[in-house]
């Protein structure tokens, strides 16, 4: 059987001055003994610094005899016992085996070109010059590798994605949400975008039907006259503080209620006329006393059968042209029987004021006068008995302020019943 290199007892190769190899073996340590015995070492060489001689006489060993094979720990040539590694047995008579090197060392040859050809000719063009064989050349980094090649692109770099924390400390990728929030962040989006969208459709219904409820409470004004009790539009008593003269304090008593009824001699026949472009739909009127029973005053609702567009005419005449201060244009009073006002006929008015709304189809107006029966030469509009320094009989007895007093109330009554007033009387 074979040895290897290195085993024990084989004596190591060594290489002389002209390249060839020869075996020797040296005694260990100095002492004799079979250079193919077991526990022998291979020896090698000593060679002293400065001495030339060694240098030549004895080149240094070849790489498998200075680093020979180490002997098998596995097997039937392992040691055993703990001890030196034993030679493997011979058969008798079989020829002492000599050291060969039996490590393969593998060195890349350069592969031969193929013959070519030249163009045209069958003469084999000439090789590549091989290189030739000494120490290898520095090696240089690839700079297919390099950071700064202009031909290849970078290696592509991903990072992970950091993470952070959530309300209650547990970790959640960056950016992201949890669910929870996301559902709240869309019903708040949804609820928002419906409340906005609600806010613009009413506003934008409430600026078409502006109108409409304008004409809705302009309608519902003209029919008070049979929905709202006699008692609500003619209080049976009436508080004027600050009404009277020099900012007194005036009461008024109902003493009597005229029956619903057409217009037909309820006014002079100019008056009539002034206020026929209007129409007449129904005229209700009641007549006041004050506390001492001295004047009699009656107040009149006209429910007329024009729109906004016309009563808002006939208020701009009526303004314009003055006609609430002609005396040929006075109110006939209502004279009840039985009462403080019995005798209170035409000859007896004293002063009178007219109003015509524009927010309902109303016109409101009053007369006063003395409650014995009196009669008046020169009457006075309520607008200028009620101003100061009126030295005229019925602005010097008050009947400016009873007149104008009354009709401010009874409109604001009127006015509790068709909803927040628009015009505010003195």
């Amino acid at each position: 059987m074979p040895r290897r290199t290195g085993e024990a007892g084989a004596a190591a190769p060594t290489a002389g001055r002209d390249g060839r190899r020869s075996s020797s073996t040296a005694p260990d340590g100095g002492r004799d003994g079979d250079a193919t015995g077991p526990g022998t070492r291979t020896r090698y060489p000593r060679f002293r610094l400065g001495d030339s001689r060694s240098a030549d006489a004895a080149p240094p060993p070849s790489p498998s005899a200075r680093f020979p094979d180490a002997a098998p720990t596995v097997g039937r040539d392992a040691p055993r016992g703990g001890g030196a590694a034993q030679a493997p047995s011979r058969r008798p008579g079989a020829p002492a085996q000599t050291p060969t090197e039996t490590t393969a060392r593998l060195r890349p040859i350069p592969a031969a070109p193929e013959a070519e050809t030249s163009a045209g000719t069958d003469v084999p063009a000439p090789r590549a010059a091989v290189p030739p064989s000494g120490p290898a050349a520095p090696r240089t980094p690839d700079p297919a590798l390099s950071w700064s090649t202009p031909h290849d692109p970078r290696p592509l770099v991903s990072f992970g994605e950091p993470e952070g924390y959530d309300g209650l400390a547990r970790p959640r990728p960056l950016g992201g949400r949890p669910r929870p929030q996301a559902v709240a962040a869309a019903v708040c989006l949804v609820l928002g975008v419906g409340l906005l969208t609600g806010a613009v459709t009413g506003s934008w219904l409430a600026g078409d039907s502006g109108d409409d409820g304008a004409r809705s409470a302009y309608t519902e004004a003209g029919d008070l006259w049979h929905s709202v009790p006699v008692d609500q539009l003619f209080p049976p008593t009436l508080l004027g503080k600050g009404a009277g003269p020099g900012g007194a304090d005036r009461t008024w008593t109902r003493v009597a209620v005229a029956p619903d009824a057409d217009c037909a001699g309820a006014f002079d026949r100019l008056l009539a006329k002034a206020l026929d472009p209007v129409g007449c739909s129904r005229l209700l009127r009641a007549t006041y006393t004050d506390a001492t029973q001295s004047y009699v005053t009656t107040v009149g609702l006209l429910f007329t059968k024009a729109d906004a567009a016309a009563m808002t005419a006939l208020a701009d005449r009526f303004e314009k042209q003055g006609l609430g201060r002609r005396e040929d244009l006075m109110p006939l009073p209502y004279a009840a029987k039985d009462t403080v006002a019995a005798g209170f006929g035409a000859p007896q008015r004293a002063s009178w004021t007219v109003s015509v709304l524009t927010d309902a189809p109303v016109v409101v107006y009053a007369v006063s006068g003395w409650a014995d029966g009196r009669t008046v030469d020169e009457p006075e509009p309520a607008e200028e008995a009620v101003e100061s320094g009126a030295a005229s009989a019925p602005a010097q007895a008050g009947l400016g302020h009873e007149a104008k007093g009354l009709a401010d109330r009874v409109e604001r009554a009127l006015r509790k019943n068709i909803g927040t007033p628009t015009e505010h009387p003195s």
